[in-house]
């Protein structure tokens, strides 16, 4: 039997879905394309329902689940961040927590409660979930659909966890990152600043 792996990005901008045989792409869709909701940040609903069509499976038969990061990691840069520059990031530290707290914290337990959705009912054989680190992902979309067998890779965004950039190596199944710049040093922010000071939305003017 394949090995299948589905794979999802949500509640933050852009949430997308594939699905992977082997490692092979079996199917990948952004939320947006059903919805019609431009950059829709909601959880995949739609985008899942279609890969796992293409695929002819229903949830029980995926053998992982992956996340595209590391929400607890990303909380505690959140923290350390409001503290470093308290109090004048109160404001904002006030508006962000309960949103952490009620939602981002349970994310093991939010995507259980969606993925259950999809199928109709309870899942009493869960597939692993997993949460790769977010430059992890991006490296790995990079490299495993690319023609090459080796080779360096470049990731640069606005932050992950903690990374802004990283600097790794890909080598048959292998992804390794060798070199990494740590927020709050990042080119993908300095953009973004740019991209609101011309008027745009950050996290779409971008583009």
């Amino acid at each position: 039997m394949p090995y299948t792996i589905l794979g999802i990005s949500a509640f933050y901008h852009d949430s997308a879905a594939a699905l992977l045989s082997d490692g092979v792409i079996v199917a990948a869709a952004q939320e947006e394309r059903f919805t019609r909701i431009k950059q829709d940040e909601a959880f995949p609903v739609r985008a899942v329902e279609y890969c796992l069509t293409e695929a002819g499976l229903k949830i029980s038969d995926l053998d992982a689940i992956a996340f595209y990061d590391k929400p607890l990691l990303k909380f505690e840069r959140l923290l350390e961040t409001y503290h470093a520059f308290a109090p004048r990031g109160l404001q904002s530290f006030l508006s962000a927590t309960p949103v952490w707290v009620k939602e981002k914290l349970f994310m093991r337990h939010n995507l259980w409660q969606e993925l259950e959705k999809i199928n109709g009912g309870r899942l009493n054989n869960r597939p692993p979930l997993l949460f790769p680190e977010h430059h992890l992902s991006h490296a790995a979309s990079a490299f495993y659909p690319s023609p090459f067998n080796e080779a360096a890779i470049l990731t640069v965004d606005g932050v992950g966890e903690w990374a802004t950039t990283t600097i790794g190596r890909g080598n048959g199944k292998e992804i390794s990152i060798l070199r990494e710049l740590p927020f709050p040093h990042s080119l993908g922010l300095l953009y973004s600043a740019f991209t609101y000071y011309c008027g745009f939305k950050v996290n779409s003017g971008e583009y």
